[in-house]
């Protein structure tokens, strides 16, 4: 990742934009495949666990303790990706509000 920042910088100092935004759209889709393999990561660990619980029929600390880690970092995942689809689309949500007052008046 340091190679493609270095690279960015550069292309942009050179003014090289389509290289710059094709490294952007680069970096973009490692960020996202990042985070998909740590979801991934969280939800094998918590199956794991549930299906150990489900053969033993028995439950430890560790497992609970392990599921409820799991849970709690794919929430995380999730709601920070909705935080930002809701941040970026409230700008347009207001604009159809007002033009909608605006017909209706």
């Amino acid at each position: 990742m340091i190679q493609e920042l270095e690279d960015l910088k550069n292309s942009i100092l050179e003014q090289r934009y389509e290289d710059a935004l094709t490294l952007i759209y680069e970096l973009d889709g490692m960020s996202r495949q990042t985070k998909i393999n740590a979801i991934e990561s969280f939800v094998i660990r918590m199956l794991i666990h549930l299906i150990k619980n489900q053969l033993e029929q028995r439950l430890t600390n560790s497992w609970a303790a392990s599921i409820r880690g799991s849970l709690i970092e794919i929430k995380k995942s999730i709601f920070k990706k909705i935080k930002i689809l809701l941040y970026k689309t409230r700008p347009v949500a207001r604009d159809i509000r007002r033009s909608h007052r605006s017909c209706n008046s």
